[in-house]
């Protein structure tokens, strides 16, 4: 069985993580989400919160795609979840140098990991979670940029922590 792990903090999962999803589904036999702990971050959801609204949005997925929850260094998980590769997400050439970065430690963590990398579609190439939340924050319409799921608990979360329904500004680069 070919397993590919999609590791990510996804505050909050978005339609172009969903796309890498579903297009890994067609390469994999299992795709395992990795939703993960970064210390440099100030999450809008808590870890299980994202773990719930991920499986939640990937429902009709069925039995291909799990997803976990992880803390600690993703080629852990690789090992744990006996795994062939990471997928990662090129939104840009900025994000090529990062994740090379990244593919380059993992591989001398665990000589053998290999890093797929994706690039969205067209109509995702330009949503990150940090947009979704900067549109939110200032009162926009983010339903487009998010699985349905996400939208309305979003939308809670505005009401819940603040009486204008608007989040404080969220300046995190993702």
């Amino acid at each position: 069985m070919k397993t590919v792990i999609y590791p990510g903090s996804f505050d909050p999962f978005t339609n172009g993580h969903l796309d890498l999803v579903q297009r890994a589904c067609r390469l994999f036999d299992r795709v395992i989400v990795a939703v993960a702990v970064n210390p440099g971050k100030n999450p809008l959801f808590s870890l299980q919160e994202r773990r719930d609204l991920i499986a939640e949005s990937c429902r009709d997925l069925g039995e291909k795609v799990r997803v976990v929850a992880t803390e600690g260094l993703i080629v852990n998980a690789i090992k744990e979840y006996d795994a062939q590769a990471l997928l990662r997400g090129l939104r840009a050439f900025t994000d090529y140098e990062y994740e090379l970065q990244m593919a380059l430690m993992n591989r001398r963590l665990l000589p053998g990991c290999e890093t797929i990398f994706m690039t969205p579609t067209l109509k995702n190439s330009f949503v990150s979670s940090s947009l979704v939340k900067e549109i939110a924050s200032l009162g926009g319409d983010f339903d487009i940029y998010v699985p349905s799921p996400v939208g309305e608990a979003i939308r809670k979360k505005l009401r819940k922590i603040t009486p204008t329904g608007k989040l404080p500004v969220f300046s995190t680069p993702e």
